[in-house]
């Protein structure tokens, strides 16, 4: 199959829920309130971070079942099955956890009214419902994808992500912002999309196969889905830590004001996520220097393409964000979104040195060099916070995304860090970031400014394309295909 229509598959499945937030953020904050929004932005974090009851399988069984290729239909089955059986189990037990968590720091230790503090209390129990729903995805998504059925896999995620968003809005807009009715609206929408994958996987590897899970073959997917896991658990400490703090000590209202930028920047990671996910399957099955050629190549493709995309969004985060929410919160969340963009770049070429570490079965490097991160950036978060409030945050954020991409590429690469390209490109970034923080009511200097660097960056960005990939471009399919075969 094409990688880069699967790519695309991947693509266009991450930008459809992308478009819809684009809409129904502002009507969130008409519909249920800035302090509302904030406590569902809490709820989705919770839920996410207690995703990592999915033990890591997803990622484990896509792994196995693309090395399986070549193997037994029988063999895919188990794999399956053996996946499925670990995280029903655990997604029950991660549910129970979730209940008692949510208590302490859902409720317990958020500024809010009282009224939607028993409204919180009364959620609590269709959030712990979620995380059954939530691992058991994970594994169906996994074995689907380890067969490389991109199209299916997007097709029914941007259904359940759609109805996800859309039904809550539904259930605000007709009975109320009644917090529980929300949940429920959202949690129906993840359970209908669990329904769907199963009927897939049934059809792609279990149809005529006996139902059996083996000891032996859970043992092996527990190995590397437990360094999955732990990477699970500590990497969301690096990103949902500071939503509580700031709930703590700046009120519910600032995670509002960050998590609208924050969420929107991470949808930077799309482009790299759709490459390196479509990526993932060959580079599990490929050998050490075919794995080596396909990462460069797409490092340099991701530099390439991501790069002014990022440097326009960093010159019209106040524009876009005042037209988006309003004036006073667009103005508020604008410094922000700056710094949160520019990190996101870092983190979009993380993500290629993330992926080959884990196709090559050393997951555990990725969890070890997470390990590394937390302290300094707890301290960081910590100052920044104290010192300068909601920027101080996004400072710290950016200061461990370039760690994390100079630790990972320098592993993923046999201990050689090979940046002058990123380097460079990033000083471009660097340039339109103070630009956009102290010349925005300067337009005479500003926006000429702006044009004749996103010039360069694309010219630049040509430029450093691969050679085959720019051939492909321009003269379609070459004789010999790179990564985007």
């Amino acid at each position: 199959m094409s990688l880069s229509r699967n790519t695309s598959y991947n693509l266009v499945g991450a930008m459809v829920p992308l478009l819809l937030s684009l809409v129904t953020v502002p009507l969130y904050l008409h519909l249920v309130g800035i302090e509302r929004y904030g406590v569902l932005q809490i709820a989705w974090l919770l839920l996410g971070y207690f995703g990592l009851f999915d033990l890591g399988l997803g990622r484990a069984t896509a792994f196995r079942i693309a090395a399986q290729h070549e193997a037994s239909p029988s063999a895919r089955a188990e794999t399956f099955w053996s996946a499925l059986v670990i995280n029903i189990a655990m997604g029950l037990v991660g549910g129970a956890l979730l209940w008692g968590a949510a208590d302490y720091a859902f409720i317990d230790h958020a500024k809010v009214h009282a009224q939607l503090r028993a409204e919180m209390q009364i959620s609590v129990p269709l959030l712990a419902l979620s995380v059954p729903i939530a691992t058991v995805t994970g594994v169906l998504t996994g074995a689907l994808q380890g067969r490389e059925r991109f199209l299916t896999t997007n097709a029914v995620s941007v259904t359940s992500t759609a109805l996800f968003q859309l039904l809550p809005l539904f259930v605000a807009a007709t009975r109320g912002p009644y917090l529980p009715a929300l949940l429920g609206g959202a949690l129906a929408a993840r359970f209908l999309g669990v329904a769907i994958l199963g009927g897939y996987c049934w059809l792609e590897l279990c149809q005529g196969q006996r139902l059996r899970a083996r000891v032996t073959t859970m043992r092996t997917l527990l190995g590397y889905g437990g360094w999955v896991t732990l990477t699970a658990i500590f990497g969301p400490m690096l990103v949902i830590v500071d939503r509580f703090a700031m709930s703590a000590m700046l009120g519910m209202a600032t995670v509002a004001v960050y998590s609208i930028p924050y969420n929107l920047a991470s949808r930077i990671a799309v482009l790299p996520a759709s490459l390196t996910n479509a990526l993932f399957p060959r580079l599990s099955a490929a050998t050490a220097e075919d794995a080596r050629e396909m990462g460069a190549d797409a490092t340099r493709v991701l530099l390439c393409i991501v790069t002014p995309p990022i440097m326009c969004a960093i010159l019209g985060a106040q524009a876009f964000l005042q037209f988006w929410v309003g004036a006073k919160l667009g103005f508020a969340a604008a410094p922000v979104a700056r710094l949160l963009v520019f990190a996101f770049w870092f983190n979009a070429l993380a993500l290629v040195a993330f992926t080959r570490l884990q196709a090559k079965g050393r997951p555990d490097l990725v969890t070890k060099i997470l390990l590394v991160q937390i302290p300094p950036y707890w301290a960081a978060l910590y100052f920044g916070m104290t010192r300068f409030g909601l920027i101080g945050c996004a400072l710290a954020f950016l200061s461990r995304m370039m760690l994390d991409f100079m630790m990972q590429s320098w592993v993923a690469d046999g201990r050689i860090l090979r940046w002058p390209q990123v380097m460079r490109d990033g000083g471009m970034l660097l340039i339109a970031l103070v630009w956009a923080q102290f010349l925005i009511a300067r337009p005479l200097v500003y926006w000429p400014g702006a044009v004749g660097l996103m010039t360069l960056s694309v010219i630049v960005g040509w430029r450093d394309m691969p050679l085959l990939v720019r051939r492909r471009l321009t003269n379609g399919r070459s004789r010999r295909d790179t990564v985007f075969a």
